[in-house]
C-alpha cells in the first residue's frame, strides 16, 4: 500500500519525489486492490481520509521527509545508511548518492529477494553500494548487518519508516537499543512516532479499515498493530543520548505547501509525529 501511494504521489502536479520504480513493482505483486488504488478506480474523492489527493498528500509528505533526512546526513559527510524493514523502498535506486555511500536494506529474504530479482529485471541499477540483507527483525540482524560490512567506527544514518505501531513495546525499545549498539557518535535517526504513549490506537486502526473497505482493500488493521502503553520515541531517544528534533504532522504538511488536513485526518493522524535525532 506504501509503494501505491508512493506512485500516486509521484504523479501529482509538482509533485515532491519521483518513485518511479513504485509503480511497477506494485504491479509485479499483483495485489489487485493496490493497483486499482494506483490507476484510480478505486479511490472515494469526497472521502478524506482515502481520496487521491489525501492519500497521495499524506504518502508525499512522509516520502520527502525520509528523503531529505537521507540527503542532508549524506551532505553532513555520512557515508553509510540503514533501511530497518525496507519493504519495496526504492530509496537505494533511486536518490542522488554521494560517491562511496553504502546503504544497507534489511527485511525477511522472501521481501528482499522479490525486490531485488523484480528491479534487475526492470533494468533498474541502484545508485548507491546497496546491500540488502534478508532477515526478520526478530532474528540477530546486528550481527547479520556486521558480517555485510557494516562499520561500527563509522556514523550511521538510520530510518524506521512507517515500522514502530507493527512492533511490540517491548520490541520498539529492543529495536533502539540495537540500533544505538551499532552507532558511532554523530549517528542520526529519523522515525515516526504518536505522541500517545498508546501509539496508534485501536479505534483509530478500526475508522481506517472501515474507509479502506469501501474501496475494495480488506485490511484488519487492528490486528496488523500492537496495542498498550509504549515508550515514547521522544522520551526514550533523549534518554539515551540523543538529540531530538520533532515536527507534528500537521507542520509537515504545512512545510510541504498542502492545506491543513481535514479533521476526520487529523482525528487519525493528528498526533503522529516525525522524528530526527543525531546521537551525542
Amino acid at each position: 500500500m506504501v509503494a501505491a501511494q508512493r506512485a500516486m504521489a509521484s504523479r501529482q502536479p509538482s509533485a515532491l519525489l519521483d518513485d518511479h520504480l513504485a509503480d511497477p513493482l506494485v504491479r509485479a505483486v499483483g495485489l489487485a486492490p493496490f493497483v486499482r488504488m494506483m490507476d484510480g478506480e478505486t479511490t472515494i474523492e469526497d472521502d478524506p481520509l482515502v481520496s487521491r489527493r489525501s492519500l497521495s498528500e499524506q504518502m508525499a509528505a512522509r516520502t520527502r521527509f525520509f528523503d531529505d533526512f537521507f540527503t542532508a546526513s549524506a551532505d553532513a559527510g555520512i557515508r553509510q545508511a540503514v533501511i530497518l524493514a525496507s519493504g519495496l523502498d526504492t530509496r537505494a535506486y533511486r536518490l542522488n548518492w554521494p560517491a562511496g555511500m553504502v546503504v544497507y536494506e534489511i527485511d525477511q529474504p522472501q521481501v528482499i529477494d522479490f525486490k531485488t530479482r523484480t528491479l534487475a529485471g526492470l533494468g533498474a541499477a541502484p545508485t548507491a553500494d546497496r546491500r540488502p540483507i534478508g532477515i526478520d527483525l526478530r532474528d540477530d540482524w546486528p550481527a547479520a548487518l556486521r558480517q555485510h560490512g557494516f562499520d561500527v567506527t563509522q556514523p550511521t544514518a538510520w530510518i524506521a519508516e512507517g515500522l514502530l505501531v507493527y512492533l511490540p513495546p517491548d520490541a520498539q525499545d529492543r529495536l533502539f537499543d540495537n540500533v544505538a549498539a551499532l552507532s558511532a557518535a554523530g549517528s542520526r535517526l529519523a522515525t515516526d512516532d504518536f505522541a500517545d504513549p498508546a501509539g496508534f490506537s485501536g479505534e483509530r486502526a478500526q475508522q481506517l479499515a472501515e474507509r479502506f473497505s469501501r474501496v475494495g482493500l480488506d485490511l484488519n488493521m487492528p490486528e496488523l498493530i500492537y496495542h498498550g502503553e509504549r515508550s515514547t520515541v521522544i522520551d526514550y531517544l533523549e534518554t539515551h543520548g540523543w538529540n531530538v528534533i520533532a515536527r507534528t504532522f500537521q507542520e509537515l504538511y504545512a512545510h510541504n505547501g498542502f492545506d491543513v488536513p481535514d479533521d476526520e485526518v487529523l482525528a487519525v493522524f493528528g498526533e503522529l509525529r516525525y522524528v530526527t535525532s543525531t546521537l551525542g
